[in-house]
């Protein structure tokens, strides 16, 4: 007589989805309520300042650019698994398309924050989308398309995603426009970048729907479409200034300003540690919740932690407005990310609370992310911000391939080591951060221009 065993799917309950929508809505509209009882001074209406339209005009415009290049991101991340999957590509071969993808980004990534301080940001938005055009036209025509040319293009799209869209926004703010829409537009950044990429699985799954043979292509069409609507609008509207800083000037200032100040050096730490920690998540996540042949639907689950890492950014302008510096912020963010990781690495969970552990992880990044911005605005020069955050991940992408190739290839490590190892840079992030605030003599002064 034949033995049944029973399996059961493990899915969301639809209260996760309602429970993240509220507590969205009600941290947004509380808000100002809270602000005109406990702001520390009375500034006069937003709307009663001279350059209110302007400013605000701009920051629409930004977020809808940073929004279609969070969709570009989003496409190729949850439709590029797919299509490796389709084209018979082996784990090996996977594995050493990430090699090469993560090579693009440190030895040549590394130095795109630097040309973009000395071209124009806006300029480093554009080849941004021209990247992802250029792969969404090769894998439109051909019918076997490399994956190897296709890796390298968004690898290195993906870096200047990283500093470009950010540098940008705090160089127009500077020029006149009020600053105070700056660390609103940091948060929003976050808000509309997880959103785009719930809404990015959306379009993916929508378009490919069940008939793989004829709509394997609809995804790079959309992405064609989506980078030429982003390169028109970039290009029409705000041309930006020249730039007139030689490469000998920037040089010294970068010498004397990055790499001469402990305090910077702090903060890319920590934000190096901070992005290691979400690569290796996003890498890991799947194998962890499926590791003993449990049953999971992941493709419900993605959109619950990105709306974990929205509701995580609508927390930023509470904690900004509340008598708690920035660095004791992310001292506690970093620590509870910390906890969360190593909890994750060596204790065994039942999928519901490896789903907890997961979601307050991602609402942790929603808030040290705008926190980083913010800090970066208080000590990085403007003219010298890409070239900053571009370098600061080259430790990060550096750890990524050792770690791929001792796990992919050698087979040396576990996945809980690299979860652990994870675990460990996020409590040297917060040590980072209490340094920080012991080094910083005036840590809220914009000294920002050169």
């Amino acid at each position: 007589m034949g033995v049944v065993i029973e399996s059961s799917v493990w899915v969301p309950s639809s209260s996760v989805y309602i429970f993240i929508f509220l507590s969205c809505f009600f941290s947004l509209s509380l808000f100002p309520f809270y602000l005109s009882k406990h702001a520390p001074t009375k500034s006069p209406p937003f709307y009663d300042h001279p350059t209110f339209a302007s400013s605000l005009r701009f920051q629409r415009y930004f977020l809808l650019l940073y929004s279609l290049a969070s969709v570009l991101e989003g496409l190729w991340s949850v439709y590029g698994e797919f299509e490796l999957v389709y084209y018979g590509i082996t784990k090996e071969d996977t594995v050493t398309f990430m090699l090469v993808g993560f090579g693009a980004a440190l030895f040549v990534g590394s130095f795109l924050g630097l040309l973009s301080d000395l071209i124009g940001r806006k300029k480093s938005c554009l080849v941004f989308y021209i990247f992802h055009l250029v792969v969404g036209i090769w894998k439109r025509i051909t019918s076997s398309p490399s994956f190897w040319v296709a890796n390298v293009c968004l690898s290195l799209a993906t870096s200047i995603f990283s500093f470009s869209f950010e540098t940008w926004a705090v160089v127009e703010h500077d020029k006149g426009h009020r600053q105070d829409l700056l660390n609103e537009t940091f948060w929003l950044m976050t808000f509309f970048e997880s959103a785009a990429l719930i809404g990015s699985q959306v379009m993916s799954n929508w378009m490919v729907g069940g008939n793989l043979e004829k709509e394997i292509a609809c995804p790079s069409t959309a992405a064609i479409l989506t980078a030429i609507v982003g390169i028109i609008c970039i290009s029409r509207v705000y041309g930006g200034s020249p730039q007139t800083v030689t490469f000998k000037e920037y040089k010294v200032s970068f010498y004397s300003y990055i790499l001469c100040d402990r305090r910077i050096w702090l903060l890319a730490c920590a934000q190096s540690c901070l992005h290691f920690s979400i690569v290796v998540f996003w890498i890991l996540w799947a194998p962890t919740l499926v590791a003993d042949g449990r049953e999971v639907y992941l493709g419900l689950m993605y959109p619950c932690l990105l709306g974990a890492r929205m509701l995580g950014s609508t927390l930023f302008p509470w904690f900004i407005n509340a008598p708690l510096r920035t660095e004791d912020c992310l001292v506690y963010a970093f620590i509870i990310q910390g906890l969360l990781l190593s909890i994750i690495a060596f204790d065994y969970q039942e999928i519901g609370a490896l789903v907890t552990q997961y979601f307050l992880f991602h609402a942790c990044v929603g808030l040290i992310l705008p926190s980083l911005a913010r800090l970066r605005t208080m000590y990085v020069p403007n003219e010298l911000r890409g070239g900053m955050i571009s370098l600061s991940l080259a430790p990060t992408n550096a750890a990524i391939l050792f770690i791929l190739m001792q796990r992919g290839y050698y087979r040396t490590v576990e996945n809980s080591e690299v979860i652990a190892f994870a675990a460990v840079g996020l409590f040297a992030a917060a040590g980072c951060m209490y340094v920080l605030k012991r080094l910083g003599k005036q840590p809220y002064q914009n000294w920002h221009k050169l």
